[in-house]
């Protein structure tokens, strides 16, 4: 737990990236929008041709295109890691959606406001990975078995030196379990249940909804 004046440090950090990401003019946030579905119909072009798409290929007629909720940049929110200590940097046993147990490093929590609320994040890197250039963030919200997949989403995030990171749930996803039992997919902890509706990203399909 980090003392008072880290606190404010990483606070003082949330306030400064804040109000460098208020409000973008209506020509930017369509700009965004734009780039988010480009990303959403290439992923759907590879999910559809790729030798190694996750989607079984009789169930690409049903699943694709992926179903998503509309971009929308209010889930789009500064965030600063508080680090753990390098040198005790906690394990986590994850269970797996094939009845595994996955060990993860827990590198830090990321510390976020977002509906006017202040919420946390741990994140996470694979425990004995070579590769630690990128976050594992899997989370649950209260849209999770309803509108999203039951077991949960994930974000990736890429490391960066300085702390201070830029959280897009535009770019939550699904795990491949989610179209493929072969996977073996991890399931986020009790610390990342979010307590509101995250609805950006990827959703149930139509189909799928309860």
């Amino acid at each position: 737990m980090p003392n008072v004046a880290c606190r404010l440090v990483l606070l003082t950090l949330l306030g400064v990236f804040g109000a460098s990401c208020g409000s973008p003019p209506a020509n930017d946030a369509a700009s965004y929008a734009a780039t988010i579905l480009v990303e959403r119909r290439a992923k759907d072009d590879a999910f559809r041709t790729a030798a190694d798409s996750p989607i079984p290929a009789d169930k690409r007629g049903t699943l694709l295109p992926l179903s998503y909720f509309p971009p929308d940049e209010a889930y789009v929110v500064p965030a600063a890691l508080r680090p753990a200590d390098p040198d005790q940097r906690p394990a986590i046993e994850m269970p797996t959606s094939t009845g595994q147990r996955r060990t993860m490093q827990r590198v830090g929590t990321l510390d976020f406001m977002l509906k006017g609320r202040s919420l946390h994040l741990s994140a996470f890197v694979e425990a004995g990975s070579p590769d630690v250039n990128r976050l594992f963030v899997p989370f649950t919200d209260l849209t999770t078995g309803t509108e999203t997949y039951a077991a949960g989403r994930y974000l990736d995030l890429a490391r960066t030196a300085t702390g201070v990171y830029l959280i897009d749930f535009n770019k939550a996803y699904e795990p491949y379990c989610a179209y493929n039992a072969t996977y073996d997919c991890p399931y986020p902890p009790a610390e990342n249940r979010l307590p509101i509706p995250i609805r950006a990203g990827e959703k149930l399909p139509e189909a799928g909804r309860h």
